[in-house]
């Protein structure tokens, strides 16, 4: 990805980022050399660096009259990002109770391509009592989002405390992959033999989540209680009807 794409998803945008980035070319300089280098008018460059100097990226030193700007470590943008993610945390508690869950009206998301399926994967990750079941295939998941994102989705999930509860076709099993686990906050059935899942589906906090294959490539979040308590009721008897398998410890 482009760094100055990086910057602005970071909040640096446009003239921020061009700003930022002289900084860290010249490392210590004057509004006047920061203002040619990012090719912006003096003023607006001052204007920047004052921001620059609140969020911790610049500081500031004298030389003479003349005030000396000193651009700081770029890792500091990462501590930056993982302050706000700290504060964001302490304050979801607050917001989810604001959370309009008993609206009368579904809400259906429909998302397409990668980034899409992917977005759906990690709404299950805010399930509310850390629970979530799922019906899947590990080969219909290896393809699509690929194997390497769904162990780094297994991993956030294990860090996040969501326990599941699994139901997956044999036919379709890799068997060294994901069995049942205390550690992994798993618990696998094995669908009655015969039976292929053409979809990946997930449910939790009166959500169905519905991912496609490889072949139509689209993940959709229905957000209903009725649909939700129908499809769980479909899931409770087709987990009795499953098979358990040894647990890992």
């Amino acid at each position: 990805m482009h760094i100055e794409r990086v910057l602005e998803e970071l909040g640096l945008h446009e003239k921020r980022g061009k700003v930022y980035l002289a900084c860290l070319e010249l490392g210590t300089a004057s509004v006047q050399e920061i203002a040619k280098k990012a090719e912006i008018k003096r003023t607006t460059a001052y204007e920047i660096l004052e921001g620059l100097l609140k969020e911790g990226l610049v500081s500031t030193t004298a030389k003479g009259r003349t005030r000396i700007y000193v651009a700081e470590r770029p890792a500091k943008l990462l501590r930056n990002l993982r302050e706000r993610q700290k504060k964001l945390e302490a304050a979801l508690p607050e917001l989810e109770s604001l959370y309009n869950v008993k609206a009368t009206k579904p809400r259906v998301r429909f998302y397409e391509g990668m980034e899409g399926i992917k977005a759906v994967y990690e709404d299950t990750l805010t399930a509310r009592n850390k629970k979530v079941q799922a019906i899947l295939s590990v080969q219909d998941v290896f393809q699509i989002p690929g194997r390497r994102y769904m162990e780094d989705y297994v991993q956030q999930r294990i860090e996040a405390g969501v326990r599941l509860q699994v139901i997956r076709s044999e036919t379709k099993e890799i068997a060294t992959v994901w069995p049942s686990s205390t550690r992994e906050l798993r618990e696998l059935r094995l669908a009655p033999r015969g039976m292929e899942f053409a979809m990946t589906m997930y449910f939790y906090d009166n959500k169905v989540l519905l991912l496609s294959t490889k072949k139509e490539n689209f993940g959709m979040i229905i957000e209903s209680e009725d649909f939700y308590n129908v499809q769980k009721q479909f899931f409770d008897t087709l987990w009795d009807l499953s098979r358990t398998t040894p647990r890992k410890e």
